[in-house]
């Protein structure tokens, strides 16, 4: 899904200048992600041990043996629940409550389950950086999903720095309360918690997929009148219930709504889910001021907003006393020639030079990169192809990519500039091309992937003849010779298990210039799983002591008309 024009994407520090230009312009909405400083379970943590116990009953294993942080593990553990059809795919917007009605099929014993997680939690830095701008009525009002009370004890410290005149007074409205909500929003009395989802206390709570399509009617207008009096700023919210995001869409029919803007602060904007992404370009069209500020956390985001202000020296120091520990911090250099992994290994050769251009294509008709992909491949023609709209940019032989989609009423239309800071599908471009590249002399394969692309020695083939069996032999001599034993074959005792030696790559931009970085790794197929439905194959990777080291330039061309490379 494509973005609108309009949107602007900026990070944290950007967004403070403005912000602090009309504070009390804005209302806010907090998600999961927002208490996880905090010590509170997120969304994902809650799933994640819901998929645990289902995995656990269903296989009678033990939880004390599964460790969910374990990348295998978790690949185990999907791959049960979807044999079982127990649960919607990974990043379903409903796996959260479908996995959490499936474990604790009773309100009470999922009112139970929250009551326990909320107890873990103790304010955090951002936590008491809002509180403090809501002490000092720089914050009208805030909602929320958590059923945590971080936000309405940390307003509670702040308010008795001060004498009584001076506080804010904080009313807090749940579901089972959205009156006291509502009359806050008509008589305009500031600030306001509103807990969209209810109280760890509520007798009410919305976890399941049916609890959160019926959303209380009451509370949910609440939600859409702010929107029509402040701006919005979303920080740790997925999206992931309807009956949020329809509230929250329902304001734009209203003439004015989020006459500040609406500020979506994530880690990434390429991680949004389609609804947020939909709500944004519509918020877009409706004439909405939209931005997307990536920051890493809440605690990021307050930190950069206090620098943008001064609070009274009694406050910063109450929020300061909770400010994180300093990650960096001086060690001793390790001596010696090797050490026992883990070791942190910092793999990387620079790229000299980029490609600036690729080659244009207009189609007939507007399909999907993997759509093109899959085209040129069923063509046996050699390139390299991104699809934008009703064009592709590629990389290869004019005549081999006209041939590859002349169903498509390919035209050769110049070429195409590529941003790849800015465009994700000419990052992807350049990514495939990158690792092509690398392979491209070397007795390595590519394997092109969304969760990471990595090259392989090959095995042999079953029909590989003497002669190509011996070139293969020579071309990977000096990577056995420096391994020191094979790069391919079975695992000792594992029938069926076959192995490569190989290595992820990964194209990133450090100190203002680009890098190939590398990473070696030994990946393992396992035998096709016996399920009739479902026909899956699993790499696994094994962490091993490799050293590694990498050639100083990579040229990749192409030929006759147009040409593209990497120095």
């Amino acid at each position: 899904m494509s973005w609108h024009a309009e949107i602007k994407f900026i990070d944290g520090p950007k967004f403070v200048p403005s912000f602090w230009l009309r504070p009390s312009g804005f209302a806010w909405l907090l998600g999961a992600g927002a208490s996880a400083s905090a010590g509170i379970p997120t969304g994902y943590d809650m799933i994640t041990d819901f998929k645990k116990q289902l995995f656990c009953q269903l296989s009678g294993t033990s939880r004390k043996q599964v460790d969910c942080n374990d990348p295998l593990w978790m690949e185990r553990i999907d791959l049960l629940l979807e044999s079982r059809s127990a649960l919607p795919p990974p990043g379903d917007p409903m796996e959260y409550a479908a996995a959490f009605e499936a474990v604790y099929p009773t309100p009470e014993e999922r009112r139970a389950y929250i009551d326990h997680a909320v107890t873990k939690g103790t304010p955090s830095f951002a936590h008491r950086a809002l509180a403090a701008m809501i002490t000092r009525k720089s914050v009208p009002c805030v909602f929320t999903t958590n059923f945590d009370a971080m936000i309405e004890t940390a307003t509670t410290v702040t308010d008795q720095l001060f004498d009584a005149s001076e506080r804010a007074n904080l009313t807090v409205a749940g579901i089972d309360n959205a009156a006291r909500a509502a009359l806050c929003i008509k008589e305009s009395r500031w600030p306001l918690l509103a807990k969209m989802h209810g109280d760890y206390q509520s007798v009410e709570l919305k976890n399941t997929t049916e609890e959160l399509a019926s959303q209380d009617r009451e509370m949910r207008h609440v939600l859409t009148n702010a929107c029509t009096r402040f701006g919005l700023i979303i920080v740790g919210y997925s999206g992931r219930d309807q009956s949020v995001m329809s509230a929250l869409t329902d304001a734009l029919t209203t003439p004015n709504a989020y006459p500040t803007g609406i500020v979506w602060t994530c880690r990434s904007a390429k991680h949004l889910l389609p609804a947020v992404i939909e709500f944004l370009n519509a918020a877009a069209d409706a004439g909405v001021s939209v931005s997307v500020v990536e920051t890493q956390t809440f605690d990021e985001l307050a930190a950069d907003l206090l620098d943008g202000t001064e609070l009274p020296d009694v406050l910063a120091a109450h929020v300061l006393q909770a400010r994180p520990a300093e990650v960096n911090q001086m060690v001793p250099i390790p001596s010696g020639d090797r050490r026992a992994f883990p070791v942190l290994q910092s793999s990387a050769v620079p790229i000299i030079e980029m490609p600036e251009v690729a080659r244009r294509i207009k189609l007939n008709k507007s399909i999907t990169t993997q759509e093109a992909q899959m085209t040129l491949k069923a063509s046996r023609k050699t390139g390299i192809v991104a699809s934008v709209g009703h064009e592709l940019a590629a990389f290869g032989r004019d005549e081999d990519l006209l041939a590859a989609f002349s169903d498509h009423g390919a035209e050769i239309a110049g070429t195409i500039e590529l941003n790849i800071v800015d465009e994700s599908w000419a990052m992807g471009l350049v990514y495939d091309a990158l690792v092509h590249a690398i392979c491209r002399t070397q007795p390595i394969l590519p394997r092109l992937r969304r969760s990471g692309h990595v090259a392989v020695f090959a095995h042999g083939r079953r029909d590989e003849n003497a002669s190509v069996a011996e070139q293969r032999k020579n071309q990977q001599s000096s990577a056995q010779s420096a391994y020191g034993s094979a790069l391919t074959g079975r695992l000792p005792n594992q029938s069926g298990f076959f192995f490569n030696e190989g290595i992820r790559i990964k194209l990133d931009r450090v100190v203002d210039r680009w890098w190939c970085a590398f990473e070696p790794a030994t990946f393992v197929k396992t035998p096709e799983p016996m399920i009739q439905t479902k026909k899956r194959r699993t790499e696994i990777l094994l962490s091993i002591g490799l050293e590694s080291g990498g050639h100083g330039a990579i040229t990749m061309c192409g030929q006759r008309s147009f040409q593209h490379g990497f120095r």
